[in-house]
């Protein structure tokens, strides 16, 4: 797999956008990435990156950066030749790669010596499964080239060039098939009784195809739907944030199961360690092996929670690499219009994003987890996954429980948020399934509030919102959400953010984030909608109010009301905010 590099991408988009399974334009040619279990051969991966409670989650040893090398010693990222299928743009002729003769990049024809076209449609299912658009057996209604009467079968793909349609592309046989064009090639059902889900999952090489019943949809190779990312991520709190545990972490195969740990610490000279006393290390070792031999909830709320217990309460700074720093603004908290009753700094953070899996033609939710296509052959699976590391800062603010409590008991207010309840519980029945969790007032007015404070801060701060990111602690446990930086490199810690706590303005700053809710340009549609967004999961949130780049969004912009944030015009009493500036819902003392 080894040779001269054919492009170039970032280590971030190898886990948010080009991922294992996913298609990469380089010039004039596509490319697909290949599995993992490929990846091992040709890099020497010397960059390890250690989240331990995401290593527990999902089973694995570590998680490794993707490879970066530009040297002829080391491999880089083996991609495949995908879509198949292409063209040659001089004789018309539509036909696999190696039928032109082409056998290096650029692919060329070997008649025609013109650069050959990838073909601009694939076939995907909800299964993961993808492969060549079946040009074959749409231009013979179905008929399979094992099932032909001996005749001769060459295709050529010819576009008149009247206008961009999939009606002026025409696809002919030399056989003598009447020729079709691809009008109606993309709708929903097009390829029923043309060709089934084939079963093809070409990343992994030459794994044999599986047996599937999901119905296959023609798509562009380009659109966003051939490639979903399943990204998993956490952030690192204390234990294992310390410097001491890193420091472990690093020696942990000799450290693992060492009788003496005394006399190992002296064998790796760590005895005698600047920062840290024998004893402390000790002390770190012995939890890390109660760790493992443990058998703690590692699930994704259990694991929030955790993060939660951590971010409300204090983490002073200490000497040597450490991962989180938190400590609480002086003022502690707003007024009381604001009804936040916890403020704190998050001066230092480091965020893990793995990439376990992905899925195709929707983004993966708990309705399609059981669809996750793998990144790696079943019979090869390694002990690692490919992941990246953040290193940013963040604010916390945690919503005062007594007056959400009294807020969200009004009959109005439940009445609203029963409307996206139901249409979440209707988007796991489609699938046969229960919903796993039920969409309270609070989540919907939390995480609308997240998203108008980075609106907001996006405008003060010198980030873009992109470079911004939510993560949510809503439950009956947990009443708050942090605001971080979201970017893979030194622009993530350059304390923007702690900024608009320090500089005195974090409570103007909110009332104008909350005001900005109060209107939007696309009213009185926008505040009116009773149903919005992806599977009617918003109430009144739209482009030009509420949303956010979906990089910012834990909830790929749904479950998003700001009527429940400022309330409307009929009903101002459905705001929080209105609530809280009333005193309504302030508990008695």
């Amino acid at each position: 797999m080894k040779g001269k590099p054919i492009g170039g991408v970032r280590r971030a988009q190898l886990i948010t956008t080009y991922g294992i399974g996913s298609l990469i334009a380089v010039g004039s040619e596509s490319f697909m990435v290949a599995g993992i279990d490929r990846w091992a051969e040709i890099s020497p991966y010397d960059h390890v990156i250690h989240e331990r409670r995401l290593e527990k989650e999902l089973g694995v040893q570590c998680f490794r950066l993707p490879p970066a090398s530009d040297s002829d010693k080391y491999g880089d990222i083996p991609v495949i030749r995908f879509p198949e299928i292409q063209s040659c743009p001089g004789c018309n002729r539509l036909a696999k790669a190696r039928f032109f003769g082409a056998t290096r990049s650029p692919a060329k024809c070997k008649e025609c010596d013109r650069e050959l076209v990838p073909s601009r449609f694939v076939v995907c299912c909800a299964a993961g499964h993808i492969d060549d658009f079946p040009y074959f057996r749409w231009l013979h209604k179905g008929g399979d080239v094992s099932s032909a009467d001996g005749r001769k079968h060459d295709l050529k793909l010819k576009a008149a060039g009247r206008s961009a349609s999939l009606g002026d592309i025409e696809i002919s046989c030399s056989c003598g098939v009447r020729p079709v064009t691809l009008e109606g090639a993309l709708s929903k059902g097009a390829l029923r009784g043309i060709s089934p889900c084939t079963g093809r999952r070409p990343w992994l090489g030459d794994v044999p195809k599986e047996e599937c019943e999901e119905f296959p949809r023609a798509m562009q190779r380009g659109a966003s739907g051939v490639w979903f990312a399943d990204v998993r991520s956490a952030i690192s709190i204390p234990p294992w944030s310390e410097g001491v545990h890193k420091l472990v972490e690093r020696n942990w195969k000799s450290l693992r199961k060492a009788p003496n740990l005394r006399e190992r610490l002296e064998e790796l000279d760590l005895a005698n360690h600047r920062h840290f006393s024998m004893e402390e290390i000790i002390q770190a070792v012995e939890k890390r092996r109660q760790d493992e031999v443990g058998h703690t909830d590692s699930s994704e709320e259990a694991l929030k929670f955790e993060e939660y217990q951590a971010l409300v309460r204090t983490t002073e700074e200490k000497p040597w690499k450490q991962d989180f720093v938190c400590t609480p603004w002086q003022d502690g908290t707003l007024t009381s219009d604001l009804a936040v009753d916890k403020i704190m700094r998050v001066k230092r953070l480091r965020e893990v994003r793995v990439l376990r899996g992905f899925s195709r033609l929707a983004a993966p939710s708990s309705v399609n987890s059981g669809r996750r296509a793998s990144l790696y052959a079943a019979d090869n699976r390694p002990d690692w996954l490919p992941a990246i590391q953040v290193i940013g800062e963040g604010v916390f603010l945690r919503i005062d429980d007594a007056r959400l409590a009294v807020w969200e008991s009004l009959p109005q207010v439940q009445a609203r948020a029963a409307l996206i309840n139901a249409a979440y519980q209707g988007r796991f029945a489609g699938f046969g399934l229960a919903p796993d969790r039920e969409i309270t007032p609070r989540m919907v007015m939390i995480h609308t509030l997240a998203h108008s404070i980075i609106a907001e801060w996006s405008l003060n701060s010198g980030y873009p919102a992109a470079s911004l990111r939510e993560r949510l602690y809503v439950s009956d446990k947990m009443t708050g959400f942090l605001i971080y930086t979201a970017t893979s490199d030194s622009a993530g810690s350059l304390g923007g953010i702690i900024a608009q706590v320090e500089s005195g303005n974090l409570p103007s700053s909110m009332r104008t984030a909350i005001d900005r809710m109060s209107w939007c340009s696309a009213d009185p549609l926008c505040i009116e909608s009773d149903a919005s967004g992806t599977d009617n999961l918003n109430l009144a949130a739209c482009h030009a109010c509420v949303l956010l780049p979906e990089t910012s969004c834990e909830e790929f912009n749904t479950l998003l009301d700001r009527a429940l944030l400022t309330g409307t015009p009929e009903q101002p009493d459905l705001g929080f905010f209105v609530h809280v500036s009333k005193g309504v819902s302030r508990p008695e003392a």
